[in-house]
């Protein structure tokens, strides 16, 4: 069967759609921030230029902050802007708006901002010293411990154990529409549009640095260009300037970052240093998993607690072992801050854990494929926080569909005929096999207490009304498909409301694959609701239902028609957020990815020339969005595996343009094949599980594990651009 059609395909193929820089109100202002020159410092002077008429701008400090100046999310440690000190390059420190962009950068460069240095931390992998510590007593965001079995012991027992060290660095979001907000305030209330994944986050922090109620504040969603976690916890801080201008102004204030702003100032990728100590018996079975993951956090705490929490979770892989001990911490220093990017830490644990599957292969004297094939979790045995498995999938079958879709044996005997007779290219295969919990981790989901509507129309139609955002993967249409399956409608007969705080529920944010998996079941329970508020059976056909509608409204023209239903964890779920035992996800999804590589020893150049991606997600909901979320996903991972290089200076992107930043071109991107197995997951919408985050788990160790199939060297950092791919050959002595 045909995939139903994108909802908004034909609007932003066309240029129709509307973003937020689109948006024109009478009286706008430009708003714009003037930053921090220096990682760490106290804030001695701010001067004002002669070089324009300050008497036509409004300018905002951290003096016209009604409440509390601080961003509100995990901790309340990050200002609105910097008031006496400064903890990283970028810092939002002052705000102006005019009538004229062009006058607003002009005032910008007329603003310096004079900080007394102070010795910044800028290494997260170095202990720091006294005069560097600005967190605690160590600079430590979070310590994160995750413990089953005895390590030690049968690590002593262990025929094999291996050692390795692996690093990933920052990477940027690169969504199409860069960050944007617009503000102003009518009748007492505050309303903020522009470019967000979670309308409710932006909400509260609004609430809470306004010092306002919730009446007194409205957030809306204007259509989204991308946001791959860019746009979920950043929103808020540019929305924060936004409504201080406006109120100042009085007057609509839009701001809108440029790319090199939007690259030099949000948040990124936590860069990452993982070591293993893995241990396996004489057949190769693993007996032990040692593991200590750190993150770099950056400045401020933002979401790197979670972050951590699901990249430890993730960080033992997808099988089964007795004896594990991962021990995770998330570091401050005075980069800028690091957050929400899609597959939230999984990535930079499951690189570590996939490269050294491959190394403990060799060590057993064992091939990639049977290493996994030994070691993969089968039903009846637990994850490394002790969460039995028994959800029925066959995580063999699906290591198997990916060695035949690739023709992996065959491919790696060929490429070895290849290798000895051609004087400069190489070729090599290289897997992974992964997993990734969908929704929040542990008691998230109940914490969030997640609520859904949808309301009946005079016409007979249907409005979904949810805070979950479009962001490009399709949120729009997938609601339609679950509401008209639900209640026997057509799609065409589904309304999506605009995410607005003022009409939709909180129905959590766009985040951790749980859009269709966890909201999409709520919208099915919401339905079942309206069904029953109108008194009709569950099989009643989808005329009955708008009959019925139109019958109630028709009746009642002054009420609202509305179905409800709030989360509930699915029977049998337990965690312990204090020792980290037992079930983290409701669910996992599970794959295995093979890359096909060949590397050009004359410029040390590794290129991607295939790639398979076999993933069993659940009830597959819309085949066409299902597999462009898979292959966005590896293009993504492909440019963070292999050309995504940060360049630091003082703890920014020095890089700061697409230009030197180098994100995968067409030219780049090998045919990426495709196959689902599905399993439906009783507790998802029409069987969902989530799908968003899982290919970015994957590609870049099995492309490290073809390069190091090519050439008998071992990657342990990514990027594993040019420069070091060429220093590690030549220290291995095969340059």
């Amino acid at each position: 069967m045909a995939s139903p059609r994108r909802s908004e395909g034909i609007s932003k193929l066309t240029g129709r759609e509307r973003y937020v820089d689109d948006l024109a109100i009478d009286g706008c202002w430009w708003g714009m921030t003037a930053r921090s020159p220096a990682p760490r410092g106290r804030i001695r002077e701010i001067r004002f230029g002669k070089g324009v008429d300050w008497s036509e701008f409004v300018v905002v400090d951290h003096r016209d902050i009604p409440g509390p100046n601080e961003v509100r999310l995990i901790e309340l440690d990050q200002p609105v802007l910097a008031a006496d000190r400064v903890r990283h390059v970028h810092e939002a420190v002052v705000l102006v708006a005019h009538p004229s962009r062009e006058m607003c950068r002009r005032a910008i460069r007329e603003i310096e901002i004079v900080v007394d240095r102070e010795p910044p931390a800028l290494d997260f992998r170095v202990t720091p010293s006294p005069d560097q510590i600005q967190y605690a007593d160590d600079n430590v965001l979070k310590h994160l411990r995750i413990e089953k079995g005895d390590v030690e012991r049968a690590l002593a027992g262990a025929a094999h154990v291996v050692e390795e060290v692996y690093e990933t660095g920052a990477q940027e979001h690169v969504y199409l529409e860069t960050q944007g907000m617009l503000a102003w305030e009518d009748d007492g209330v505050v309303t903020v549009s522009g470019s967000m994944q979670c309308p409710y986050y932006v909400l509260n922090a609004l609430i809470h640095a306004l010092g306002r109620d919730e009446k007194q504040v409205r957030v809306v969603q204007t259509p989204t260009g991308g946001g791959f976690g860019g746009k979920e916890d950043y929103p808020s801080n540019i929305a924060l300037h936004a409504a201080l201008l406006a109120l100042k102004a009085k007057h609509p204030v839009k701001i809108i970052y440029d790319r090199g702003e939007d690259l030099a100032a949000t948040t990124k990728r936590h860069p990452s240093l993982v070591r293993h100590r893995t241990g396996v018996d004489s057949e190769g079975r693993l007996v032990a998993q040692d593991i200590e993951m750190i993150l770099d956090g950056g400045a401020y705490v933002t979401l790197s607690p979670v972050v951590l929490s699901r990249g430890i979770i993730h960080a033992a892989g997808p099988y089964a072992c007795d004896n594990v001990r991962i021990v995770g911490r998330a570091v401050m220093t005075n980069s800028v801050p690091f957050g929400a990017f899609r597959g939230f830490g999984a990535p930079q644990s499951l690189f570590a854990c996939e490269r050294q599957m491959d190394r403990v292969a060799r060590a057993a004297s064992l091939s990639p494929a049977e290493i996994r094939r030994r070691n993969l979790i089968r039903d009846g045995q637990t994850t490394s926080t002790s969460q039995r498995i028994d959800d029925g999938t066959d995580r063999l079958a699906v290591l198997d569909a990916a060695l035949r879709r690739s023709d992996y044996d065959a491919k790696r005997e060929a490429h070895r005929s290849f290798n000895a007779s051609h004087p400069y290219l190489r070729r090599g295969m290289g897997l992974a096999s992964f997993y990734h919990g969908a929704g929040f981790t542990g008691g998230g989901e109940v914490y969030l207490a997640s609520t859904q509507h949808v309301a009946g129309l005079p016409d007979g139609r249907v409005e979904v009304r949810s805070a979950s955002t479009e962001i490009g993967q399709g949120t729009r249409t997938i609601f339609a498909t679950i509401a008209a399956s639900r209640l026997g409608l057509d799609e065409s007969d589904i309304v999506i409301a605009e995410p607005d705080t003022s009409r939709v529920p909180n129905s959590g944010p766009t985040v951790a694959s749980r859009t269709a998996m966890v909201v999409g079941h709520l919208l099915e329970l919401a339905c079942d609701d309206l069904r029953r508020t109108l008194g009709l059976p569950k099989d009643a056909p989808g005329d009955a239902v708008r009959a019925a509608i139109i019958a109630r409204l028709a009746s009642h023209p002054s009420e609202e028609l509305v179905g409800k239903a709030r989360y509930k964890a699915p029977p049998g779920i337990q965690w312990d957020e204090q020792t980290y035992k037992g079930d983290a996800y409701g669910t996992f999804a599970w794959a295995t990815y093979v890359a096909e590589v060949e590397v050009d020893l004359r410029m040390f150049e590794t290129r991607v020339i295939a790639f398979d991606a076999v993933q069993e997600i659940g009830k597959v909901l819309n085949e066409t969005l299902a597999r462009g979320q898979i292959q966005g996903g590896v293009v993504q991972a492909i440019g963070w595996a292999l050309t995504e290089d940060f360049v630091w200076k003082d703890g920014a992107m020095a890089n700061a343009q697409l230009t030197n930043y180098i994100i995968p071109s067409a030219c780049d991107v090998p045919p990426i094949g495709v196959e689902f197995l599905e399993n439906p997951y009783p507790h998802g919408a029409m069987g969902a599980k989530g799908i968003g985050e899982l290919p970015m788990d994957g590609p870049a160790p099995a492309i490290c594990n073809a390069v190091a199939d090519a050439l008998g060297v071992e990657p342990t950092t990514i990027p594993l651009t040019p420069e070091r791919l060429m220093d590690l050959m030549t220290e291995a002595g095969v340059a």
